[in-house]
This record gives structure tokens, sequence and C-alpha cells, in this order.
């Protein structure tokens, strides 16, 4: 049973090695959080400029009605702005990591095919 578990511990070891899974974790709980800094930008600094300027005031509980249908349109449209500042946001991160692996000098370092 000892030998079992050291197998076990140890190819679940390389799992996590081979796979980066402890660096795809870190990822999305970053990710979630960004996502929460994002929704907060959105919601309580963007969305508040725009209800000064729309006439119907807080237009995220904009709906239209269809019988017993009900389409949340400014929900909708606030859902897609929130989408918009985040993929700009993953943009740059991106970009900038992107620009730092091209630095003079700097050693690159092949990453194997999965």
């Amino acid at each position: 049973m000892k030998k079992k578990q050291s197998n076990l511990k140890k190819d679940f070891s390389k799992f996590l090695k081979d796979y980066n899974v402890l660096g795809m974790a870190i990822g999305v709980v970053i990710g979630g959080a960004v996502g929460k800094l994002v929704s907060s930008l959105v919601n309580d600094l963007i969305m508040p400029l725009l209800d000064l300027v729309t006439p119907a005031g807080n237009w995220r509980e904009i709906a239209w009605s269809v019988g017993a249908a009900e389409f949340r349109i400014g929900n909708f449209i606030g859902v897609f702005v929130d989408f918009l500042i985040i993929a700009f946001v993953i943009y740059l991160v991106v970009k900038k990591i992107l620009k730092l692996e091209e630095l003079p000098g700097k050693k690159k370092i092949k990453i194997p095919k999965i």
C-alpha cells in the first residue's frame, strides 16, 4: 500500500507540473477577481455617467415585453460592456507580456507541445 501511495503521489505531482495545473488555477482565480473588478468599474463608475445622459435614468432596467416574455435589453447591454472592457484589459496584458518576451538578451524558453 505504501508503494502504491508513493506512485500515486509521484504521478499526481508529475501531472501538476507537466500540465501547469497550478498556473491555470491561479489564472482562474485572478480572472474571477478581475471580472469582479471590471464589473464594479462598469456598474459604479461608467454606468452612472451614462445614466446622466440617458433620458430614462437607469437604462439597465430597460425591458421589452412580448406577452409573458420579457427581454431585458438594458441588462444585456450592461453585460456586453463588461465583456468589452474585460476583453480589452486581457488584450493589453497579453500585449505587454509578448513585448516583455521580445526584450534583447532575454533567454527564450522552449515550451513543449502537448
